[in-house]
């Protein structure tokens, strides 16, 4: 059976979108196709204005609606913490634990074999928070590495490991790497909330 144009050319757009198939994306669209006109125009305005409604923090690079998120506008979080973490999703799930520092989200890691080097995320911005903090004096900083347990995450977390090593003394920065609770090859975004505080508790010098 041939669909449609519009109908067809949707059904790609969902196939685009992680974990949905050729099937799931069919029912998506026929789904939407039996929406109320008014919720398809509600559905349809959302979509197109989420770019234009969300940016990134100037500080931290997670999702927002202001120049600042919600995280780096409270004055009772823990200045001299940065947890880094590679998606904005990672920061969602971590929230739900006790953390009570600060973020940096990466948006990826580092893949050669994607063509993702360094220069590609959000790595010089990281330093540069870091910088500031050294200066006004918020020391010792403390660069807790939440990259996944991948080979990617791994490779990530190390290069910011050395640079960091490379350019402060350990009595301005402390690095620690979460640990325990999270599996080799596991995402931060879809571990509970325990095994995310166990590994926030075991988290080490590095």
């Amino acid at each position: 059976m041939t669909f449609p144009n519009i109908v067809q050319d949707l059904i790609d757009y969902f196939e685009r979108l992680p974990g949905v198939g050729p099937k799931t994306a069919q029912r998506l669209v026929f789904y939407l196709l039996s929406f109320p006109d008014e919720e398809l125009k509600n559905f349809g305005g959302l979509i197109s204005g989420l770019k234009e409604r969300t940016c990134l923090c100037e500080n931290c690079k997670n999702i927002s609606e202001e120049t600042f998120c919600s995280v780096c506008k409270d004055s009772s979080r823990v200045r001299n913490q940065i947890l880094v973490v590679a998606s904005p999703l990672d920061v969602v799930a971590l929230e739900k634990t006790d953390y009570n520092g600060h973020y940096h989200v990466l948006h990826g890691l580092i893949d050669p074999l994607s063509y993702i080097g360094p220069e590609d995320i959000y790595i010089e911005s990281l330093l540069k928070r870091i910088k500031e903090l050294i200066r006004d004096e918020v020391v010792p900083v403390e660069i807790v590495l939440a990259t996944n347990a991948s080979m990617e995450g791994e490779s990530t977390a190390h290069f910011i490991q050395d640079l960091l090593r490379e350019r402060y003394d350990s009595d301005k920065i402390v690095i620690t790497r979460i640990g325990r609770g999270l599996p080799v090859g596991g995402d931060i975004e879809y571990a509970d909330d325990n095994t995310l505080s166990r590994a926030l508790d075991g988290r080490k010098e590095i």
